[in-house]
């Protein structure tokens, strides 16, 4: 083992022999089963268990439900044309309720291995994380497992074989194509015959590419004979997957001096041509600290774990550090790098590398580190995707336990930033938000469960948003004292400016108290007037406050208390106190007491939240109710039963096509309807359908559902059952 640790040390002051890759794909096609196969290459584990042990999946529930629900840690030394690479490996889940984790292992990795089963194909969760990667500019290379499938159960002779990894890889590069960035786009398509894409079984421990059947004389047809004659070992030992899919990684995925060039100018906002811009983009070990935490795990001996991306400097054991977002200072106890569930003690690492921390209890995923004495501009927040839709209400069952329950819902928002948590003052239940139902049952119910500690738990809660469909009057808005007045028109924000924040193209949160140039830039693009930009004080939530008055006596000495009660506001809208999003609110004029003790918080707040929540009431607000888009897999002849039961849920079929006697349905259905549907598509399908999530949006609710949907959530919330009208 010290052979290893040493080796280890050696690699991590070498950027170029280094390597920060994950693994995606849809789930169940074979990740952890692929990443076993590397382990023992590397000589982690043994070659027999390759494939059977899921070294990776070291957490209980994960073993008993045969997924992967928390992203983890490798690293390996592999040899490649006679030179040591040390290979930082994440292996990520595949199920969407869990697409958190991978958004936040992209932010660690410079390259993923995009697996692909080549029965099932590219599926809506191969696009989901392909997505994630390419907007964390992490450059992708395809393998296509379980190929033993379509010669062992499909009986494929070669030609219809390679049909079909054609089909695949053309699918992969027209989502490459879609979601990359423009200079991007070309460059990273992957193709056979530069070998960046393989072919293999993790199962069976082996794998080919074309460089590799060119090297050494191996074909297809002799793939195809040694599986029918179950020479599954003898196949391995002549193409080890292991060996080939370490060697792609060395030879197509960037080392950090290469990637951090081009990934810090879009993960970091500062200024490039700073001293910590220019260390980064360098990967300079003698730089100032600057290093990005992408995940927590609770440790019973350690507290937490972070782990963490350091992009310049170094964190050594016994350092202090500063959390941006925390504005705390802590001690790093222990430094380790990772090898599967195991942890290698280390006195320092460098940049450049993926690092185990001990002592940060107060970090959480996506915060940024750096010196004491050198504060840099955070990295940009870490975004999932899809925003959390379904809520459910806990309280627990014995009061005594309730600080029990805090520090654990505490614990679990800094692991998963994905799950919201969040106190009702009035009712006093604990609102926890997730992807959906599984991802609440895993992460929080389960969990409880087995820490003993027994809850009440409401039937899942949908969580609605709030906008306005035109443009306002102008409303005043009186300070209580009568001394301040301020006057707000309100309208929906253009289209394509919500679009873009919505796909991550501009940020849905910032503040303009600095020159945002690039983002000005962007928002001039998208059609915003030059005098319009100017006057942006805020994005927040996908909202923007605007401030178009000239020259008003004290307004900046106001500005942040107008910002807050903005905000206020926008976290929850005056018909049922659901956030809002798409509203742009416009200070048009105002007029301001002298004296500062007349223009308090007190004062400023009610006067600019009524102006603006009366603004929204006059500009015929409505209520938009989360919809998922899905895909349904069916045999073709029990399709109607799936049809049935997408139409019994206010659902809409999108397309549909069949493929080799499956029918695949692409159906629209809005989160509430959504409740209990895996089970019933089951006994609809004779348990042969299932369905995979593509993507969440929100929509107008029916004219006809408005109203009781308002009541129903007011009431839930202990509000006044009247639907608030213009007086």
């Amino acid at each position: 083992m010290v052979d290893m640790a040493s080796k280890i040390k050696e690699l991590m002051h070498k950027p170029e022999q280094i390597r920060n890759i994950g693994t995606v794909a849809h789930i169940d096609h074979g990740k952890t089963t692929f990443s076993d196969n590397l382990l023992a290459g590397a000589g982690m584990m043994s070659e027999e268990l390759a494939g059977k042990q899921l070294f990776m999946d070291f957490d209980k529930q994960e073993q008993e439900r045969g997924i992967t629900i928390w992203s983890a840690n490798a690293s390996m030394i592999h040899d490649y044309e006679g030179k040591d690479y040390l290979i930082n490996l994440i292996d990520t889940p595949g199920h969407v309720d869990f697409g958190g984790d991978v958004t936040r292992a992209m932010r660690a990795v410079d390259g993923v291995i995009v697996i692909a089963c080549a029965v099932e194909g590219v599926m809506p969760q191969t696009e989901t994380v392909l997505r994630q990667c390419l907007k964390e500019r992490a450059k992708p290379i395809l393998f296509i497992n379980k190929v033993d499938r379509l010669i062992r159960e499909l009986k494929l002779n070669p030609e219809a074989m390679q049909a079909r990894f054609q089909k695949i890889i053309t699918e992969v590069n027209i989502l490459i194509q879609k979601y990359a960035e423009e200079e991007y786009k070309d460059k990273w398509m992957v193709n056979v015959s530069d070998g960046s894409v393989t072919f293999g079984s993790a199962y069976r421990n082996w794998a080919i590419s074309v460089p590799f059947m060119k090297k050494t004389g191996i074909t297809f047809k002799d793939i195809i004979d040694l599986t029918n004659e179950d020479k599954d070992k003898e196949l391995a030992k002549k193409a080890p997957l292991y060996k080939i899919m370490l060697d792609m990684i060395i030879k197509h995925l960037p080392s950090p001096d290469i990637a951090q060039k081009y990934r810090i100018p879009k993960i970091w906002h500062g200024d490039l041509d700073s001293e910590i811009g220019k260390s980064m983009q360098n990967v300079d070990s003698n730089g100032h600290l600057a290093a990005v935490i992408t995940k927590m795990v609770p440790d019973p001996h350690a507290g937490f774990v972070s782990t963490a991306r350091i992009f310049s400097g170094k964190i050594s054991k016994g350092q202090v550090v500063h959390l941006i977002g925390q504005h705390k200072n802590q001690r790093v106890q222990q430094v380790s790098v990772y090898e599967g569930p195991r942890r290698i003690q280390v006195d320092e690492v460098m940049a450049g590398n993926i690092v185990g921390i001990v002592g940060l209890s107060d970090a959480f995923s996506g915060e940024t580190i750096c010196e004491t004495d050198y504060i840099i501009e955070p990295f940009e927040q870490i975004k999932h995707i899809f925003e959390p839709v379904v809520t459910k209400a806990i309280e627990p069952k014995d009061p005594r336990d309730l600080t029990k329950l805090i520090n654990f819902l505490r614990k679990v928002g800094r692991e998963d930033t994905t799950i919201s948590v969040k106190i009702n003052e009035e009712t006093g239940e604990y609102l926890v938000s997730g992807l959906g139902e599984l991802h609440l049952d895993t992460k929080i119910e389960r969990k409880l469960k087995e820490m003993e500690i027994p809850i009440e738990a409401s039937p899942p809660i949908v969580v609605y948003r709030e906008t306005i469909a035109k443009r306002s009057g102008q409303i005043e808005g009186k300070s209580p004292n009568k001394h301040n007045k301020f006057y707000f028109i309100v309208e929906p924000l253009d289209e394509k400016i919500l679009e873009a924040m919505k796909n991550n193209e501009i940020p849905s949160e910032a503040d303009f108290k600095k020159k945002q140039l690039e983002l000005q830039k962007k928002l001039l693009d998208l059609g915003m007037s030059n005098d319009d930009v100017k006057s942006i004080q805020l994005i927040y939530n996908k909202n923007i406050l605007m401030d178009k008055t000239k020259g008003i006596q004290y307004l900046n000495e106001t500005m942040e208390m107008i910002k807050d009660a903005f905000k206020g506001v926008m976290d929850e809208g005056p018909l049922a106190r659901e956030s809002c999003i798409g509203i742009k609110a416009i200070l048009v004029d105002a007029e301001l007491h002298e004296d500062a003790i007349h223009r308090g918080p007190g004062q400023v707040l009610p006067a600019i939240r009524y102006a603006i929540s009366v603004g929204m009431l006059n500009a015929d607000p409505v209520i938009l109710e989360p919809k998922q888009i899905i895909r349904i897999d069916v045999p073709s002849e029990i399709m109607g039963g799936a049809i049935k039961e997408i139409q019994n849920r206010r659902g809409q079929v999108l397309d549909m096509s069949e493929e080799r006697g499956t029918t695949i349905i692409r159906a629209k259905i809005p989160v509430s309807e959504m409740f209990g549907f895996n089970s019933t598509l089951k006994s609809a399908t004779e348990g042969k359908g299932f369905y995979s999530l593509i993507d969440v949006i929100f929509e107008r609710l029916p004219k006809d559902l408005q109203n009781k949907t308002i009541i129903k959530i007011r009431k839930r919330k202990g509000l006044s059952e009247q639907i608030p009208k213009i007086e």
